[in-house]
């Protein structure tokens, strides 16, 4: 299934899947049709042209053409780009129902929420495999220890760890800021001194996009 936008946008959700069964020769094509519309939850948009979707309906489309022939495998490019959290929860959904029939799908994604919700991930930057595993075996192979603290002048406190030999990396999301290291003890003695100064800091899970973006800099220094 590709990124973008494929099919015929003058053709019904109907009339572009019964086209593509007549493509590739299969049989049985209006009852292949009808189950895929049914487990895809189109049925009710049949009849609507495929161009005056929205994009994550558009992507439901794709998804059952893509099942029309009965795959065991399913390859998947960033099949969520460009579409709204709510449809990209509900794909996700569907993807997880049709993994538990015993379907295997790859997945290529920047988002890493949608990677977390993969049994397993491979981590490529520049064509290299940085990283092959389960979500926790990643993460855990990293040994980063992750601080989150919270108040006004997030923006300056970030600058002046980030000139800290045993910071390894900094994020602000809203109103919190994320510290990273990989030696506790040190996080812990560089973080004391700023919190004489009203910051309280707590240890928190360090997550993928954490684990990732480590394993990138790294990657980036030795080459």
């Amino acid at each position: 299934m590709t990124q973008y936008f494929s099919m015929w946008g003058n053709l019904t959700i109907r009339e572009n899947l019964l086209f593509i069964a007549r493509l590739y020769s299969l049989d049985r094509r209006r009852d292949r049709v009808e189950r895929a519309l049914s487990e895809l939850g189109l049925t009710a948009r049949q009849h609507q042209l495929a161009k005056e979707l929205s994009g994550g309906w558009k992507q439901r489309m794709a998804l059952a053409a893509c099942m029309l022939h009965e795959p065991v495998l399913l390859f998947l490019d960033e099949p969520t780009a460009g579409v709204d959290p709510k449809a990209r929860r509900e794909f996700w959904q569907m993807l997880h129902q049709l993994s538990d029939r015993g379907i295997s799908i790859l997945v290529s994604t920047h988002y890493m929420d949608e990677a977390e919700r993969c049994h397993k991930v491979a981590y490529l930057s520049y064509g290299r495999l940085l990283a092959n595993g389960t979500i926790a075996s990643i993460i855990a192979s990293q040994n980063l220890i992750t601080m989150r603290t919270s108040g006004a002048g997030l923006t300056l406190l970030e600058s002046q760890l980030q000139r800290l030999p045993d910071i390894e990396q900094t994020v602000i999301f809203g109103n919190q800021l994320y510290i990273t290291s990989r030696d506790e003890a040190k996080l812990k003695s560089a973080l004391f001194a700023f919190t004489q100064q009203g910051y309280e800091f707590c240890k928190v899970d360090t997550n993928l996009e954490d684990a990732f973006t480590y394993l990138m800099k790294n990657n980036c220094e030795k080459n």
